[in-house]
């Protein structure tokens, strides 16, 4: 079996339904479907999704209920435990699959069997409100990236969003522990690990798709709840959320004597528009109070984070997200800066 497609579900029936029916695999034989509820309040009717789908589809599915809300990073390991596949196919339970991508990932991972890839980096499209596709396409073309330091560089920070995060299975259980536990960025531990010591890839054809739609719903965990506020996007719950980058970069550091944090915090200001934009729309003055403490974790060392700054403070998101729109599909892909 070459996929386990791995979904940490938590409170999102419909949603999970879309992601289940965008499946397409021409072989069900080489893939498998697991599914992780963490003790939501629509966990019911996610049972329900679950059991009409099995019903009339010819994958193999496994549901799994936790016995109490676990929250996202064990609930990855959770998965990983029962996964069987070659590969583990991460999906957040709000996205869905490209059509066609399976395959072609497929094709993609025999073609470069003799690497013996132990992740990949896949491109995914961004389906907005008003229906406009924005692709994010990180490299001009598909690529193999030796093993060591300068592979992780290049992958952590372009490796944030879950769905469609690849990562060979047997690779990724050497690395189960729970100290990342609330930074809700596991993966990218799993990641840092693998591509130290296996090649990895990057493949340019579209794996999924993430609709900028819903609320986030992490914090309601025993690990969460000090870290993340459920259903909101507050100034707390984004500052959070990037100090679990540099969590797992100072331990990677430590480890392997290497500057992953040093290079790092230079990468995410370069690419830092998401990071700033998440706030903007709550206004200017909320702004200002979210960058100044920002400025507190050091990402603020390049040039191109204050014109992100002074782009968005002056005409906001809707405007600069429409800039940058045109820019990427001018391109086509994401410019290196």
């Amino acid at each position: 079996m070459l996929f386990s497609i791995c979904i940490p579900s938590y409170n999102r029936p419909v949603e999970l339904l879309r992601l289940l029916q965008s499946i397409d695999m021409r072989d069900s034989r080489r893939v498998e479907i697991i599914i992780c509820e963490d003790h939501s309040p629509k966990r019911l009717a996610i049972r329900d999704i679950v059991n009409n789908f099995q019903k009339n589809s010819e994958y193999k599915v496994r549901y799994i209920e936790n016995e109490k809300n676990y929250g996202y990073d064990r609930n990855l390991r959770e998965l990983l435990h029962y996964a069987q596949g070659e590969f583990v196919v991460f999906m957040g339970d709000d996205d869905a699959f490209a059509a066609g991508g399976l395959d072609k990932m497929a094709d993609f991972i025999e073609k470069n069997k003799s690497h013996d890839l132990g992740y990949i980096l896949k491109t995914h499209l961004l389906i907005h409100d008003n229906q406009g596709t924005e692709v994010f396409r990180y490299f001009p073309e598909s690529k193999i990236f030796s093993p060591g330091e300068d592979a992780c560089h290049l992958l952590l920070r372009r490796s944030v969003f879950i769905s469609g995060f690849i990562i060979r299975r047997k690779y990724a259980l050497d690395y189960m522990t729970e100290i990342f536990d609330g930074t809700l960025l596991y993966q990218l531990y799993l990641l840092a690990e693998v591509v130290m010591k296996y090649p990895s890839a990057y493949y340019d054809q579209p794996l999924t798709m993430q609709y900028k739609e819903g609320i986030p719903l992490f914090g309601s965990s025993e690990s969460e709840k000090k870290l993340y506020d459920p259903g909101v996007i507050s100034i707390k719950n984004s500052l959070n959320f990037m100090s679990g980058f540099f969590k797992i970069s100072e331990y990677m550091d430590d480890k392997y004597s290497m500057h992953l944090t040093q290079h790092l915090r230079r990468e995410i200001s370069k690419y830092s528009y998401p990071v700033l934009s998440i706030q903007r729309g709550h206004g200017r003055t909320h702004f200002r109070q979210y960058t100044r403490q920002l400025g507190q974790l050091r990402i603020n060392g390049t040039i191109y984070y204050y014109i992100y700054w002074l782009a968005l403070y002056i005409f906001g998101v809707r405007i600069c997200d429409h800039i940058i729109f045109k820019v990427k599909k001018i391109i086509g892909y994401t410019p290196q800066l």
